[in-house]
């Protein structure tokens, strides 16, 4: 069964991987010289002839690997495509500075950046002199500003609208795309066309883009703020823009990589169940906490650490809010552990096979899974100047996932128990929003990717933990792949005083 498994999940892998390949075929795709520090890839098309450049941008905490969809699709049709990393993001060694909240600030260092590739990318000997931005997001507003300095833009292609740049006339040609799912932004997309129609309703187009009049406003259906990088929809909307913008025609169906990569992800998931299956298996029964003493393991440091951690302004980390969390981890990580030594939990939990097991855990989540992200959805390789943020990370990581893995007896435990410890803890870190709003604010926009892991990863733990009846194993191996993940997707950034 557990070599029948495996065999399914690697054939499910390679046929994605195989299908994902496809989109690149016939295409050349290498680094762009010219853009100084940034990194950037040129996207071109075997054989193509001069064709106008496309400068794509990713949004906060993404990168090229995030908007490679619209690249893929965008060369496929023949146009000169540039995607890049934003400073602070990606493999982009300078991190972001300036002052977030000012136009002058931060805002307009990233579109001196964005200007830096645009120029590069139109000394290209492929490029024909025109040019078009695409951007999603964060990257929307500055796409925007930037197509309305040097060198302007033909077109801008807003995903994920907002911006106070737009006006009636400004910027020419522009098309904004949102999910259906995006309420505010759906509303924001209508209203700047309406500035040029007030009778006009989504799915229009007010003036030519032929003449440099055109404005367009769609929504993607079924999607949200990620998902709408993926649809059908927003790849052809944006095609078809610039094509009526340019003069272009193409009628090829665009690259739908959004399926490929959900099944690609799940059966890299699905393969750690065999991989555990072969570790050493021990029945001797995981000791755990009752009731009384689980409750207050699971919700006393929940409320504690927030509370603990709010007169302090913790800033010794060059990544945003990642100081804070690596102590509100540490600190809810050490109260549990502390509840697990009272109770008598921590007996028998570090044998020597524990940490070797650790490691493989660790090795399988950063280089397996990680490897595949890397290639196909975020940047998950890092920079020299993020193995500090990430060694940061996993001093608070560790402790709070071997203490989560230990009160959940490694996936033996109640299912509600479980439970129980992903919302607590996911509790204090609102809480601790709650508490300093201001200053925590980008610790909301790290949720979905700790719930995220507690889904793929916190089922690979039990995994280990059911076979092995090591909990401290898993929590250990995931402690580090957790460090991992944060120190390597949240946006370096150095404040300026």
């Amino acid at each position: 069964m557990r070599s029948l498994f495996a065999g399914i999940a690697l054939i499910l892998i390679a046929l994605s991987i195989w299908q994902l390949e496809q989109d690149r075929m016939g295409l050349t795709i290498s680094p762009l010289d010219g853009t100084g520090t940034t990194p950037a890839s040129l996207y071109l098309r075997d054989g193509a002839e001069a064709a106008p450049v496309v400068v794509i941008a990713h949004g906060f905490a993404g990168s090229r690997q995030l908007m490679e969809p619209f690249a893929l699709t965008l060369a496929q049709a023949g146009y000169v495509v540039v995607s890049f990393d934003f400073e602070g993001h990606g493999r982009n060694p300078v991190p972001m500075s300036g002052d977030v909240t000012s136009i002058d600030g931060t805002t307009r260092l990233l579109m001196e950046e964005t200007g830096r590739v645009a120029r590069a990318a139109l000394a290209h000997p492929r490029a024909d002199g025109r040019l078009a931005y695409l951007g999603h997001s964060m990257a929307s507003d500055i796409v925007i500003r930037q197509a309305l300095s040097e060198p302007p833009g033909d077109a801008v292609v807003a995903v994920s609208m907002f911006s106070q740049a737009v006006t009636a006339m400004e910027p020419v040609n522009l098309l904004a795309i949102s999910g259906a799912w995006e309420t505010q932004l759906t509303q924001e997309s209508l209203r700047v066309l309406k500035l040029t129609d007030p009778d006009a309703e989504l799915g229009q187009t007010t003036g030519d883009p032929a003449k440099s009049t055109g404005r367009r406003a769609v929504t993607a259906p079924m999607v949200e703020h990620v998902g709408v990088l993926y649809s059908q929809t927003s790849l052809s909307e944006a095609r078809d823009w610039l094509d009526a913008v340019f003069g272009r025609s193409n009628a090829e169906p665009v690259p739908l990589r959004g399926g490929w990569i959900a099944l690609l992800l799940l059966s890299t998931v699905a393969l750690g169940w065999p991989l555990a299956r072969s570790l050493p298996r021990s029945d001797a029964p995981c000791p755990q906490p009752g009731r009384r003493g689980f409750w207050l393991a699971a919700l006393v440091p929940a409320i504690i650490t927030p509370l603990v951690l709010a007169p302090f302004e913790l800033r010794f980390l060059p990544v945003l809010v990642a100081d804070y969390l690596a102590v509100h981890l540490a600190v809810y990580g050490v109260l549990s552990l502390l509840f697990c030594w009272r109770l008598g939990l921590l007996r028998g939990q570090f044998p020597a096979r524990a940490f070797w097991i650790a490691g493989a855990v660790a090795i399988f989540g950063i280089a397996v899974f990680g490897g595949v992200l890397d290639r196909y959805v975020a940047s998950f390789v890092p920079h020299a100047g993020r193995v500090p943020v990430i060694a940061g990370l996993a001093l608070g990581a560790v402790p709070f996932l071997l203490g989560d893995a230990i009160l959940s007896a490694g996936g033996r435990a109640p299912l509600w128990r479980g439970l129980v410890l992903r919302l607590a803890f996911l509790g204090s870190l609102a809480l601790a929003v709650a508490l300093d709003f201001e200053g925590l604010f980008f610790l909301v926009i790290i949720l979905p990717v700790i719930v995220l892991f507690f889904l793929l990863f916190g089922t690979m733990g039990g995994w280990v933990g059911r076979r092995t009846g090591l909990p401290a194993a898993g929590g250990i191996g995931l402690g580090l792949v957790l460090a991992w993940s944060i120190g390597v997707s949240f946006p370096m950034f150095q404040a300026t005083f």
